[in-house]
Parts: structure tokens; sequence; C-alpha cells
């Protein structure tokens, strides 16, 4: 039902001048043979394991994609991919442009034989990245979804994102990369989520002494040590830079898009998108989720957001 499909690219020449030694690109191919095929790509942390399957990682959206959820393996094909670098090391990793993932992407179409993808599907990371493609390769790819991400990065974001990067550095600087990154990763998530969901969630109290411990920070130092698990710091080091440096032009985007914001999102506001919405060159519709998990409601709101990509299915894939 599924598979692996391994790409390797020699040596790629990337827009900073570098080089990435023997580019080993891995997707995962789901679904129906010969049905249409949708891309679905996620955030930083997201991998080619989208839904869930006996014997394989955990799937990263398996309420949205699999038998009979709105991405319908039953009636089409489903491509994941694996963000570069694929550094599991601690040594120095080459941030990539979203327009060097979107060519990847592309590498692997090729290895498949696809002239043009039914659509993409991007979150966060992965909306940028599927921004990127529409500019650059518009006759591969039919409609895009673009949820919570926009042509830029949001000042605040990228100031929020450098000092995460700062800890990770001085963590590894100091023999400790794990360390740093779950530090960045609790930081991290105090931007994903809306201070009305935590206003809601905890009461701040303490739950412990020497030091003093708050419900809040419990939650916070468990996703930290959860993260610190699946990433490289090298690779969190050059994931994040990748979203900062990301920029497309709306007005070179034809391509048919379903925009999809979050009320509460700190990182790509409704503002952005709607901005986004206004200068897209092609037909494109906005609709805002009235979530209070901000940056995370592509994670957390599954009934508003699976009626949603039904519908974008049903309309622009034909399925």
């Amino acid at each position: 039902m599924a598979q692996d499909v391994d790409v390797f690219l020699d040596h790629p020449a990337l827009q900073g001048g570098d080089t990435l030694m023997g580019d080993h690109i891995r997707a995962r191919l789901y679904g129906k043979k010969d049905a249409p095929l949708i891309i679905v790509l996620g955030g930083i942390s997201a991998t080619r394991f989208i839904t869930d399957e006996a014997g394989q990682p955990a799937g990263w959206w398996p309420a949205m994609v699999g038998m009979g959820c709105p991405v319908d393996l039953c009636k089409m094909q489903v491509l994941g991919l694996d963000f570069a670098p694929q550094s599991h090391g601690d040594g120095p990793a080459i941030a990539l442009s979203t327009q060097e993932q979107a060519n990847r992407l592309r590498a692997v179409l090729d290895h498949l034989g696809v002239v043009k993808a039914a659509a993409i599907i991007g979150a966060s990371y992965g909306g940028m990245v599927a921004l990127a493609f529409a500019k650059d390769t518009p006759a591969r790819v039919g409609a895009l979804c673009v949820i919570s991400a926009s042509h830029r990065p949001l000042p605040l974001g990228v100031a929020w994102r450098g000092i995460q990067r700062r800890i990770v550095r001085l963590a590894m600087d100091a023999g400790h990369p794990e360390d740093g990154l779950a530090l960045a990763r609790e930081l991290a998530m105090t931007t994903y989520r809306s201070a009305e969901e935590f206003t809601e969630r905890f009461d701040a109290v303490p739950t412990g002494a020497n030091p003093t411990r708050f419900d809040v920070c419990d939650y916070l130092l468990a996703r930290g040590a959860k993260f610190s698990g699946t990433m490289s710091a090298a690779r969190f080091l050059a994931l994040s830079e990748s979203i900062d440096l990301h920029r497309v032009d709306p007005e070179d985007i034809k391509t048919p898009a379903l925009l999809i914001a979050s009320r509460t999102d700190q990182l790509a506001p409704p503002g952005e998108m709607q901005e986004l919405h206004s200068r897209l060159a092609g037909p494109s519709d906005l609709i805002t989720l009235d979530s209070p998990y901000g940056h995370d409601a592509f994670l957390k709101e599954t009934e508003a957001l699976g009626s949603l990509l039904s519908a974008f299915i049903n309309e622009k894939c034909h399925v």
C-alpha cells in the first residue's frame, strides 16, 4: 500500500554558494496506483511518514490522510517528503531555501514519471515549500492548499527563531546539544500555541519546589524532551534558518489556491495570509479557523480542517 521512494542527486549547487554533497532524497508514496497524486507537506518536524502504518514510524497527520479520511487513500495517491538536510549528527548542516526544497520535490516527481500533481497540501513550513514550488514550476501542480504559511516570515517569528538558534548554539558549544534543542523547543511551543489556550488549559500554580515548578512549565519540559530525541541540533538549525530565509512574490503565483489561517496564529497571522490572498495572481480563497490552537490548528482542528480538505479535493482534484 505504501513504499519508500529514494532519489539520489550527486552534488547539487545551492543558492548560497554551498554544495550539498550527495543529496539522498527520501519520499514515501501511499494509496491507489495511477490515481491522482496529492503531495502533503508539514512543518520542519514532519517526515515522509504522513499516516499510521503497522511496523513504521507514527505518521504526523493520520487524522487527515488514510483510508476513508479527508485525503482518502482509497481514491488517490499521496506523496510525503523528508526535508533536507538529512544530517543526524551534530556537525555543520547547510540550510536549504524553500525553493531548493521544492527542487528536491520536483526531482521525486521526475523519478516517478509524474508530469503534474493534482495538488499540494502544505502546512507551516510545508506551505512555504508549496508556494515556492508553484512559483517555480506552475505547470507541475494543479492546485494549492496552504495552511498557516505565507509568502514571507513574520519579523516577530524571525526574532523568536533567532533566540531558539542561539540557545542551541550555546548548548552545542558547551557539549550538550540535546539540552539546547529541548529548551529551544520549549520556547517554540509558546509561539505555536496561543495565550488563550494556555490560560484555559493551565492554572500556573506551583507543582513542586526547589526550584519552584508550574504545570505549564512541566508541559513544556515534556514537549522539549520528546523533541530532542527526534532531530539533531544541526538539522534543526538549518531548517529553522530556512524558514527565516523564505521569500516568494505572490504576484508570481497563478496556481488556484485555498488559504487556511488560524485566528490565534502568532507565526502566520490572518493579516499576513490576507495579504498573500490579495496579492496572489491566480484565484484564491481565504478561510480563517476560529481556533485557540494558534499555529498548531492544522494538527488539532481535525473536524473543521477535514471538511475543508474534503471540499478542496472534491472541487480541485475531481475525486
